[in-house]
């Protein structure tokens, strides 16, 4: 199993993993990630849609589970004219407050594509997001309360000890 979050997830796109499985030369119209639509970086929350439970990285969520996770990044524009062939393999999108995919910015800060958030491989075993779910913890953030974690380092070990 491999995560990346953030820059973690620029490196897995960069070489392949994401979305491959492996690593290999990329094309020109493979993913990347590009600069946020505001051109600066960003530092706030923002609301996700589980959208794949196909993974060991998300095993215990259900389709359209609202997590709200931390973002804090320059360049996490999912961009790429192969981004309709890897569909499928969104983990994670940006969501408006009930739980809609949305490319508008106020809910998808970055521009991102089909409003990806976050990515897993073919197999499931590979994770890539820019959301910072490690960034939780009871009472943390005083101007907003985060409404439920997005634990998913809890479901990567539940896939090692075989099941949810």
């Amino acid at each position: 199993m491999i995560l990346g979050i953030c820059n973690g997830f620029q490196a897995l796109i960069k070489s392949g993993l994401i979305p491959y499985g492996k690593i290999q030369d990329l094309s020109k119209r493979d993913l990347t990630l590009y600069h946020n639509d505001c051109r600066h970086h960003i530092s706030r929350t923002a609301m996700t849609r589980v959208a794949c439970t196909d993974s060991a990285w998300t095993q215990g969520f259900k389709i359209n589970d609202i997590h709200e996770v931390v973002l804090s990044h320059g360049e996490g524009k999912l961009v790429g004219e192969a981004i309709e062939d890897f569909k499928h393999l969104a983990a994670f999108q940006y969501c408006d407050f009930e739980g809609n995919a949305t490319m508008n910015g106020v809910f998808n800060p970055n521009g991102s594509l089909l409003a990806v958030e976050g990515m897993v491989s073919e197999n499931g075993l590979i994770l890539g997001k820019m959301g910072h779910s490690e960034r939780y913890a009871e009472g943390l953030y005083k101007t907003r309360t985060i409404a439920a974690e997005q634990n998913i380092f809890c479901q990567g070990v539940q896939y090692f000890r075989g099941g949810v």
